[in-house]
């Protein structure tokens, strides 16, 4: 009786638990639904109702253990994945971000001062509320009724005609410009249904809307009668010409709508796209490599010197060089920055002393690029140094004592023992540095925030810009409105790239070890 008690508690337990997930998620759905997030609730929707089912449901519970895996993976690579893939299709920038309907909805808000204008007075009262008395050019007064200025938001107050003074205390413009924002947010109606809000620090005025909607999404303006046609291909409402013809004018903000292949197409035709481009990507690539190489024999040449037992203080040696690891990269960049510094910088001031030379490591493309690949040698170093250091322990000492009966030199020893028996193991290490080199955003930031820029290009490009860098410029920097499209069109073609140098690593990898 006590056992099947303490079951029907567990199952109480489990189905309730079961029903505030299902709560929970129902609710994250439908704010999400209601916000117009509409993949975000369906991925929401599928990976919660997936893991109920599998935590739940006795014949999926074998999935427990592979689901949060699977989950992860949907959520933080496949999820964000297909969404840069289906931006690239769009012309998705900071001109053209809102969906179409509320792109006209903020341009159907706008409005014009028309009608007279109307002098106001704040009054205040001692319950912190507020009254507002308007004054027309014909000496009719206008009073609202209390209202509060607190985190309201909009409010419309319909005005009463009256002929005293309102009670309370009358502000000084000071407190009228320190609730401006919120006095802005008021719309006053008269009684005849005019409606004023407020046009300067003294006064309110009639205002209409600007734009008249027509039922083909036309927005007609008030003012001037010009016509604004939606225009699907640019997306932005548009004039037109006595020919029908797409005018230049157009208005902001613009709507997001599918330009299909025509971003990667600017990546392929666009000479100031394209010439870029091919540039970062060789030289991506050649830091990547050049990084790896440096690293890989800096560290290795310094845990041979490590193991020599005849070299004194090797305990200080080793403490010394394993220092640059434990210092947060981003502080030995910045330190960096100022020693490379041309007029100031430590390393040009020992140059100029010892040779004579200046360099420009900041404004020439080669000394720039030079610099980087120092700068990131020294921030590697350390780590292919312990590995190769653990890796030489492995190495067994009889080797050496019969490379020296046959009188081999310590190079020798070097090129045709120690080199061969580590570079095997390095190999997977050494192309996850590749790959990480290959996207090292933070150096490039830090040290030289991608310059010297290159000259006649239609993105913001620079020398030592890697394709990582180039695309961020592209979407945070693009001096004709932050294209995200063609930053995404640009981040998938990197992706393809990058998956097809992992394809050909991973099959020399298996040569290697075959």
């Amino acid at each position: 009786m006590a056992k099947s008690a303490l079951w029907w508690q567990r199952d109480a337990l489990k189905w309730l638990v079961l029903a505030l997930c299902v709560m929970i998620t129902g609710y994250l759905v439908v704010l999400m639904y209601a916000q117009g997030e509409y993949l975000f609730a369906i991925v929401t929707l599928i990976l919660l109702s997936s893991g109920l089912i599998t935590f739940f449901y006795r014949r999926a519970q074998a999935w427990r253990y592979v689901w949060p895996g699977l989950a992860g993976m949907v959520l933080f690579i496949l999820f964000p994945l297909a969404c840069t893939i289906a931006i690239a299709f769009t012309n998705y920038s900071s001109t053209n971000q809102l969906s179409f309907e509320r792109a006209r909805q903020v341009l159907l808000d706008r409005q014009f001062q028309a009608g007279d204008s109307y002098a106001f007075s704040l009054w205040s009262t001692a319950n912190n509320e507020w009254r507002l008395l308007l004054k027309s050019p014909d000496d009719k007064q206008f009073i609202t009724p209390l209202f509060s200025l607190a985190g309201k938001g909009e409010q419309t107050l319909t005005l009463t005609e009256t002929q005293q003074q309102p009670a309370g205390e009358r502000v000084m413009l000071r407190e009228i410009t320190k609730n401006r924002q919120a006095l802005s947010q008021l719309t006053a109606r008269l009684p005849d249904g005019t409606q004023l809000r407020m046009s300067s620090l003294r006064q309110f005025s009639g205002t209409q809307p600007l734009y008249r909607l027509g039922e083909d999404n036309s927005l007609t303006d008030k003012q001037t009668g010009k016509v604004w046609y939606a225009n699907g291909d640019t997306g932005f409402w548009q004039t037109k010409d006595a020919n029908q013809q797409w005018t230049s004018e157009k208005l902001s903000p613009g709507y997001t709508v599918a330009v299909g292949w025509d971003n990667f197409l600017r990546v392929l035709t666009d000479k100031g796209i394209q010439q870029p481009f091919i540039a970062i990507f060789i030289w991506t690539v050649i830091f990547a490599a050049l990084t790896v190489l440096l690293t890989v024999a800096v560290g290795m040449v310094l845990a041979c010197l490590m193991q020599w037992e005849a070299l004194k203080g090797r305990a200080v040696y080793r403490l010394l060089l394993i220092l640059p690891y434990a210092v947060p990269a981003f502080i030995s960049i910045l330190i960096f920055k100022g020693l490379f510094n041309q007029s100031f910088g430590e390393i040009n001031m020992m140059l100029d002393g010892l040779f004579g030379i200046k360099p420009a490591w900041f404004s020439d493309p080669a000394m720039a690029r030079t610099m980087l690949v120092i700068v990131n040698t020294w921030l590697g170093y350390p780590y292919m140094m312990i590995l190769c250091m653990g890796l030489l322990k492995a190495i067994p000492d009889d080797l050496y004592e019969a490379s020296a009966l046959d009188g081999a030199t310590a190079l020798q020893n070097f090129f045709r023992i120690t080199l061969p028996l580590l570079i095997k193991p390095l190999t997977p290490l050494m192309i996850a540095s590749f790959a990480f080199n290959f996207n090292n955003f933070v150096l490039i930031l830090l040290l030289t925030d991608g310059g010297p820029d290159r000259l006649g290009t239609t993105t913001p490009a620079g020398y030592t810009d890697l394709l990582v860098s180039y695309t961020w410029r592209i979407a945070f920097e693009g001096g004709g409105g932050q294209d995200f499209g063609l930053a995404a069109a640009i981040a998938t073609l990197i992706f393809l790239l990058v998956g097809a140098l992992a394809l050909f690593n991973l099959r020399f990898t298996r040569i290697k070890t075959d």
